[in-house]
Order: structure tokens, then C-alpha cells, then sequence
């Protein structure tokens, strides 16, 4: 098979062996693959793929057609349209996933779409509702909300009936992420439509201090990105007064037992809204896999709605 490869930092589309699928994993023929800050930070050197996963071939999250299974699979067969978040591999002709991580594809979705759904999604998703407990009414406001994860973000809090503020740094995207259920608005704009119940934090340190003093009493901040820093200064009294809770997530390090519960939750509540159209993949663009350099520097450049996809070269 050939696969996107990191070579000394530079991305490649070369020949690797074919994978094979352990016992109660699918053997899938990728037809698209998201790309996710985690792959530019692994191609720098900075996210080593967990045990197991390729260490040269990125991917977290893709989309295909089964074309092999385990001896103990159980639920998939060959032919089936499955999508799936991965430890890594997933841009790439063919890869592995665990069956208890598979989700089924629904018929009508076009693949770039399934490929862009699984990661963005289930992060999202993950952070709102399991950490957040996020409930009908509150409050919710989602920070760098233009992205794959922002976006999923502002559907997921629509479709529960949240009222969702949307941080949106590009002027020319606004309207766009309005359109998916918030009141879309500048950073510092958006602090003032609070005080918010819940926020998904996307941004990281520079946005964090501004947040605090944006919340409810008793309110949640789930932090699921650091683009605009790591480190961050919190005023424990502002955390203590308000009887806060500041949570982080990542999905990639966890188990597979942990990342099959995940990826239960996702199916029963929020695969359906995307089958029934109430919730849908914004793409930015869809790349051959075999200028993977290209869409991973539009990807790094920011200003874009949504997800970027890699689907195989024809």
C-alpha cells in the first residue's frame, strides 16, 4: 500500500507493507482521512503515535470500506462502510481499527464527510456532554469555533438546545458558523454574551483568562486545545468564588476500552443526527493524499471552516 510518510519532517506518499488486521480489528480501504492539529505536531516531532500505532504514517481519524476482518470480529463484514478514530495510520491506502472503535457509515454520506466526522465529533462530544454534562438551556460558548472541532462543537450544543456563543476570530467566517446554531461573534465580543454554563476551549492560553471571568456560577470549561498556548495564568479566587470546574481531554492517548465507550456514546446519540441531516461535516477541502504537504499547510495557515480531507489520489 502507499501511505502519507514522515520523512525528517517532510511528508511523503510512499510504498508501505499492507497491514494486517489482528483478531478483533478490520482490515479498511481508506477512502478519507481528516487532518488534525495532532498530525502537524507528530510531524514536527512533538505527538509520538502511541504503542501500536505506525510511527511514521499520521491519521487519527478516517473513513472506508472493510476489506478484511479478525477471526473474532463480530459486528462488521466485508463490504461494510465503517469510520472510525485512530491511534495513527489513518492516511494511508489501507489500515487497521479496532471493531469496538468502528462506526457504522451511513448510506447516503459522502465519504470526505465521513472522513472528517469521526474526530471532531467525538471530541467534541466527549467534552460537552461526558465531561460538561452539558443540559438543555444553558449556556455554552465555543472558542476557536470556526474548526472541525468548533464546528461539531456549536451543532452538538444546538441539537441539545444549548444557546451557543461562538468565538470566531476571521470576520469572513462568522456568518457561516452562525449558520450552524449560535451567535457567532469576535473573542472579545463573545465574552461579553455570557455568562456561559459550559465552554469548550479551543483556543488555550490566551484565551483562558478572559473565559474565567465569563462564567456562571458553577459553570464547566472543558479545555481540548492549546493553539494559542500551553501555559496559562488562573485566578484560583475567580475558580474558587464560582464554584468552577476546568477539565482537559484528548482522545488519541486513552485505551481502546476508553475509546470504544466513546465511540458508543457517538453512535447512539449523535450518528443519527447526521444520518437525519441535523448535524453535518463542514469542509474546507478535500486533497489527494499525495499532496498531503499542501493541505497540511492550508491547514496550519487557520481562516478555514471546517475540516480538511485527505481522500486517495485517482
Amino acid at each position: 500500500m502507499r501511505a502519507v510518510t514522515i520523512v525528517d519532517g517532510d511528508l511523503r506518499y510512499q510504498e508501505h507493507p499492507d497491514p494486517e488486521p489482528g483478531d478483533n480489528e478490520l482490515l479498511v480501504s481508506v477512502e478519507a482521512a481528516g487532518i488534525n492539529n495532532a498530525d502537524l505536531m507528530q510531524r514536527l516531532g512533538l505527538y509520538p503515535a502511541p504503542p501500536g500505532a505506525p510511527s511514521d504514517i499520521p491519521g487519527m481519524e478516517l473513513a472506508g470500506e472493510v476489506v478484511a476482518t479478525g477471526r473474532r470480529t463480530t459486528r462488521f463484514s466485508i463490504g461494510d462502510r465503517v469510520m472510525a478514530v485512530v491511534g495513527g495510520g489513518a492516511q494511508a491506502e489501507l489500515a487497521v481499527v479496532d471493531e469496538r472503535c468502528a462506526l457504522p457509515v451511513p448510506s447516503a454520506l459522502p465519504w470526505p464527510d465521513a472522513g472528517g466526522f469521526p474526530e471532531a465529533f467525538s471530541t467534541a462530544y466527549d467534552a460537552l456532554f461526558t465531561q460538561c454534562g452539558l443540559a438543555f438551556g444553558e449556556r455554552v460558548l465555543v472558542t476557536g469555533a470556526a474548526g472541525g472541532v468548533g464546528t461539531a462543537g456549536v451543532q452538538l450544543s444546538a441539537a441539545t438546545g444549548a444557546r451557543c456563543v461562538a468565538s470566531v476570530r476571521h470576520a469572513h467566517l462568522r456568518d457561516s458558523v452562525a449558520a450552524l446554531g449560535a451567535t457567532a461573534a469576535d473573542p472579545d465580543a463573545a465574552l461579553g454574551l455570557g455568562p456561559f454554563d459550559v465552554v469548550l476551549e479551543l483556543v488555550g492560553a490566551s484565551s483562558l483568562p478572559g473565559v474565567l471571568g465569563a462564567m456562571a456560577l458553577g459553570g464547566r470549561i472543558a479545555v481540548i486545545g492549546v493553539g494559542g498556548g500551553a501555559q496559562a495564568g488562573v485566578d484560583l479566587l475567580v475558580v474558587m468564588q464560582r464554584r468552577l470546574r476546568i477539565s482537559g481531554s484528548t482522545l488519541r492517548a486513552r485505551s481502546l476500552v476508553e475509546k470504544a465507550v466513546v465511540a458508543t456514546e457517538v453512535e447512539r446519540h449523535v450518528v443519527p443526527l447526521l444520518e437525519a441531516g441535523d448535524v453535518r461535516v463542514p469542509l474546507e477541502a478535500t486533497v489527494p493524499m499525495d499532496r498531503a504537504g499542501e493541505a497540511y499547510e492550508g491547514f496550519r495557515q487557520g481562516g478555514k471552516l471546517g475540516k480538511i480531507v485527505l481522500v486517495p489520489p485517482r
